[in-house]
């Protein structure tokens, strides 16, 4: 398994959409301790939808926001082509699992080694395909 290397995270703009504060907080300080710019936290979906059509590098959502499924904004996130990461405590739900069986995910609560790996791993490694094609 590839150790992590902060340098490729350096630099990444994510959007953090969580609606518990502490986890959000611990996620922000964990991202930004990487180099990461996190955009949010965002704890509503309309807050989320509207934060998404910034410039970001990737995602890390939650898959329920006080009540609210998180479906809408990963579907928009797809569609502009930004990889997404689900750190929720609904990823094992066969539903979920079904319909997202192409997103990474990570139950909640996770390790932060665990996070950080998939977020190298998935938002860097899209980071490059962007910019070997723009070549």
């Amino acid at each position: 398994m590839q150790s992590l290397n902060s340098n490729l995270l350096s630099g990444l703009r994510i959007l953090v959409v969580e609606d518990d504060l502490l986890i959000a907080m611990d996620m922000e300080a964990t991202l930004e301790d990487f180099g990461c710019h996190v955009v949010g936290p965002c704890e509503r979906l309309d807050k989320a939808m509207a934060a998404a059509d910034e410039e970001i590098d990737g995602a890390i959502v939650d898959m329920n926001l006080r009540g609210e499924y998180s479906f809408p904004l990963i579907e928009k996130l797809r569609g502009n082509g930004i990889p997404t990461v689900v750190c929720s405590g609904y990823v094992d739900l066969p539903d979920i699992k079904l319909r997202l069986k192409d997103v990474p995910m990570l139950p909640k609560p996770c390790a932060t080694d665990k996070l950080l790996e998939i977020i190298q791993r998935t938002f860097v490694r899209e980071q490059r395909r962007a910019q070997a094609a723009a070549n």
